[in-house]
């Protein structure tokens, strides 16, 4: 592939690195990547795939931009409060790198769109809030044959994992870790447990590196493994997370067939 001249120069400190040079940078530039949700998560992680070159970049979220959000979504503004969270995300990514390719999904993700959806793009990274999103998101990505780049933030504390279950790998999915999802109530939300603005920032941008290293293939995947992160003892464990035999979905002996029995979800967060 041959770059532009402003392409060279916008992407001069990607293409000095021995690990990635002209070839990852090429490949940034030829990927596709669905972000689920354009909140704390999404929006840092959609800043820095726009600045780093992915070719096409897709978010799916059918909230808009509130006050609230603001402390921590930091693609969004004041003076688009009541703007499509999609929309906002438009307008930075173009500021960023109007050579990026942006797609806005302006609806709710739910069991008749995700595995089309996730169909449209190499890579999907997870920044939604709830387990009902995170589940489904998972079920498509595995039926699918998608890596997953699957994040989480509450309070202090964040959680990053790769899943390539569906790529024939031998790796676990995330039903492997969560074999379904919690009873209503059990685990706050951020709107109901709180969570500091930056840790969103600091998680979101791992959870962009660990997007940018699947797409190029680089370095050790976060594949069987679960990397924590704790804001107050400023602390980060990595934890192995093997593959579960009797995993519905990924096992030995799989009872998920497709995504009919999923209710529907949100992306939220």
């Amino acid at each position: 592939m041959e770059f532009s001249e402003d392409q060279i120069r916008r992407y001069a400190r990607h293409i000095v690195l021995p690990e990635v040079g002209g070839t990852g940078q090429a490949k940034l530039l030829d990927s596709s990547v669905l972000v689920i949700g354009a909140g704390g998560l999404g929006t840092p992680l959609l800043l820095y795939l726009a600045a780093a070159g992915v070719g096409t970049v897709g978010v799916i979220d059918d909230d808009v931009v509130d006050l609230t959000n603001l402390q921590r979504q930091v693609i969004h503004t004041t003076d688009r409060i009541g703007t499509a969270k999609t929309a906002s995300a438009g307008t930075a990514i173009r500021e960023i790198n109007p050579d990026t390719v942006f797609h806005a999904h302006d609806e709710r993700l739910t069991a008749a769109n995700a595995a089309a959806l996730v169909a449209q793009y190499d890579v999907v990274a997870d920044g939604s809030d709830n387990f009902e999103t995170r589940f489904l998101v998972n079920d498509a990505c595995h039926l699918g044959g998608t890596p997953l780049v699957s994040a989480t933030i509450l309070r202090f504390e964040g959680q990053i994992a790769t899943f390539r279950s569906g790529l024939g790998t031998g790796d676990p999915c995330y039903r492997c870790l969560y074999r379904e999802p919690p009873r209503p109530g059990l685990t706050p939300s951020c709107a109901e447990g709180g969570v500091l603005g930056a840790l969103a920032g600091a998680v979101g941008s791992l959870q962009a590196v660990e997007v940018l290293k699947e797409i190029m293939g680089i370095g050790d995947s976060l594949a069987g493994s679960l990397l924590i992160y704790d804001a107050l003892a400023a602390s980060v464990r990595k934890m192995k997370l093997p593959r579960d035999p009797g995993c519905p979905l990924c096992g030995d002996a799989p009872s998920i067939p497709d995504l009919s029995l999923h209710a529907t979800a949100n992306a939220g967060e």
